[in-house]
């Protein structure tokens, strides 16, 4: 790709004190853009041109994206950015150029950005399997989940002002949006995301299966045969673990874990667990983890509706910062955290 571009040929590294670069590190994340063929793909869905002036769409869109790496917020901060890197990389992008390049970005060019990354991915993961130590999969609770690919859902507010577009009313009492996310936990690559106006709501089935099927289209196919799902409270709704559950087939194996409020009927459940029950908790990497500990409530929890082969496990933590700062009649000495765990 680097032939199509030319920014980087004859790119040394000296240490003479002479033509100095700050963030440096951009020139890494384009780099492995252009090396792995990242800004091509997007160059090949992106709309293109001939005349003599025209920018490269698909390196305006990476471009884009390494500066908000840098820490650009508005077109304003972008350009500065690219600007102070036009010895590196060529003129500075336009606000103009970039406007129209965004605008240009319809459902359909949406869903071919979505394929050409899909593509990149398969490559980029056959290259991570080559390495010595082989493609990174998780050790959770000591236990190395070999040939699991594990995606983490969960959704986060990120305040702005109220002009801007979508923006509105959280439910943290803030101004913004609430975009919902999958993640691999591999990697550490947002393989979906939802840009969601700041109302939208956290147990919203329609939502989870929207980006969780974004999410799995993005997976290589050889790395589909085992899936393990990840979700926060907002998970514990019957649509989202029904859809969990039939995803498995002869050739995928599918399992998930997401958590729950703790309700009155898991407080009595608890209270007839015996102190045998109870038994240390693990970190990530299995070590004991002191003062936290875990039982099983599978079977003590009597509500009906949810799926069967579903474990329900308690988890008993120190109270957090928020209700240490409770009134004290309101302090409770113990926190649950339940999840429902298939398998």
């Amino acid at each position: 790709m680097s032939e199509l571009t030319g920014w980087d040929r004859r790119l040394t590294v000296v240490a003479d004190g002479r033509g100095l670069i700050g963030h440096a590190g951009a020139v890494l994340l384009r780099r492995l853009a252009d090396h792995t063929g990242l800004t091509a793909a997007l160059a090949g869905v992106l709309p293109a041109g001939t005349g003599a002036g025209w920018r490269d769409r698909g390196a305006v869109r990476v471009q884009l994206a390494v500066a908000i790496v840098l820490g650009a917020a508005n077109f304003s901060d972008g350009g500065r950015l690219q600007a102070h890197h036009q010895g590196l990389f060529g003129p500075a992008v336009s606000d103009s150029t970039t406007r129209r390049t965004l605008a240009a970005m319809d459902e359909t060019v949406l869903a071919g950005i979505a394929r050409a990354r899909a593509r990149v991915r398969r490559h980029v993961w056959s290259l991570l399997a080559l390495r010595p130590g082989g493609f990174p999969w998780l050790t959770v609770a000591g236990k190395h989940l070999h040939r699991w690919a594990v995606i983490d859902m969960d959704a986060t507010v990120i305040t702005a002002a109220s002009k801007k577009q979508g923006a509105s009313a959280t439910w943290k009492k803030t101004c913004g949006f609430h975009p919902l996310a999958a993640w691999c936990a591999n990697t550490g690559e947002c393989l979906a995301m939802w840009l969601r106006t700041g109302s939208a709501g956290s147990n919203t089935v329609a939502g989870h299966l929207r980006v969780l099927g974004e999410a799995l289209a993005q997976v290589p196919g050889a790395s589909t045969a085992k899936i393990l799902v990840r979700v926060d409270g907002a998970g514990a709704a019957h649509g989202l673990h029904e859809h969990l559950r039939d995803l498995n087939t002869l050739r995928r194996t599918v399992r998930f874990t997401t958590g729950r409020k703790t309700t009155d009927e898991d407080e009595k459940a608890v209270s007839k667990l015996p102190s045998t029950a109870w038994e240390t908790a693990v970190t990530q990497d299995g070590e004991p983890q002191e003062g936290y500990f875990a039982a099983e409530l599978t079977g003590l929890d009597t509500r009906d509706g949810w799926i069967k082969a579903m474990r329900l496990i308690v988890r008993r933590v120190k109270p957090s910062g928020r209700q240490m700062g409770l009134a004290p009649e309101k302090w409770t000495p113990v926190r649950f955290v339940v999840r429902r765990v298939s398998g």
